[in-house]
């Protein structure tokens, strides 16, 4: 275990600076997923008009509004997911599965497992991304766990609300993400070259996290939905998983289950490749040196 630390702590590391980087994007894309069509009156025109009024509004800060709950949950959640894939992928060895197949089904597993971990975190940070009061003006991380905690209690309605689309979100992303990575990778013939295979590497990754965004994201909206601010205080609207996506499918159209997808891309396209590079280099280093 003594080896494992310099390596739970360089994930750390850089999903602290992924973070604090990309944390801005995370914001803009909660933003655009809890707003309600045109008919909204803080509804956001454009990427560019989201930035402005944010910045405008809500000060610098306004990006980083959330940001501790990540911050906290991140060296958890980066052990767990890579962690739970490696144990997935062997036991799913021992099946028939195909090592395509198997591979993908090792994500999935990991998704769900990162996903249990993850959620009270996503509760609370949604719940202060949604806030357009200033940045000085909002309560604590803290303060808002300990009041979604005395109001609605630890269950599906408090702070573990929104559980089966967090579920859906993670669950379907590392499916993706996993299985299409290590199959494309494979079918690629590797460079001699170190940069290009680097790049390709890289190339891989990258689009390996912008598919699973595309497909992941109408669990993302609906967990926004049910996680964030109802439209009428007091009166749950957005109550499940599926019944969030169809509600908003049919008020809204089938294009709003799709919305924050742009700033949702540009996170997770190169953090996702970025991320799988780091683990491949620490379960090579791992399995050269165990």
């Amino acid at each position: 275990m003594y080896f494992l630390w310099p390596h739970l702590a360089g994930f750390y590391l850089l999903g602290l600076v992924e973070i604090c980087l990309m944390h801005p994007l995370d914001v803009v894309k909660t933003r655009f997923q809890i707003q309600r069509g045109t008919s909204d009156p803080t509804s956001y025109k454009s990427l560019g008009d989201c930035f402005r009024t944010i910045f405008r509004k809500e000060g610098i800060f306004g990006f980083y509004k959330g940001i501790l709950p990540p911050i906290v949950a991140e060296t958890p959640k980066r052990a767990v997911k890579f962690f739970t894939f490696e144990q997935y992928k062997k036991l799913l060895n021992l099946t028939p599965l195909s090592p395509g197949w198997a591979l993908s089904a090792a994500g999935l597993g990991a998704g769900l497992t990162e996903a249990v971990v993850v959620n009270p975190f996503e509760v609370v940070k949604v719940s202060l991304q949604a806030n357009r009061d200033s940045f000085k003006e909002q309560p604590s991380s803290f303060a808002q766990a300990r009041r979604i905690i005395k109001s609605d209690g630890f269950g599906l309605r408090g702070l573990n609300k929104g559980l089966t689309s967090t579920l859906g979100r993670h669950g379907v992303f590392n499916m993706i993400y996993f299985g299409f990575y290590f199959n494309v990778k494979d079918a690629i013939p590797t460079s001699p070259d170190p940069s290009l295979e680097f790049l390709r590497k890289f190339t891989i990754g990258l689009v390996s996290g912008t598919i699973s965004s595309c497909v992941n994201i109408p669990f993302d909206v609906a967990k926004s939905r049910i996680q964030g601010p109802q439209p009428v205080p007091g009166e749950i609207k957005y109550r499940t998983c599926f019944q969030t996506m169809a509600l908003v499918c049919r008020e809204e159209g089938y294009l709003a289950l799709y919305k924050g997808l742009v700033p949702k891309i540009m996170r997770l396209g190169p953090g996702g490749a970025v991320m799988l590079l780091v683990y491949e280099y620490v379960s090579g280093w791992l399995q050269r040196n165990w």
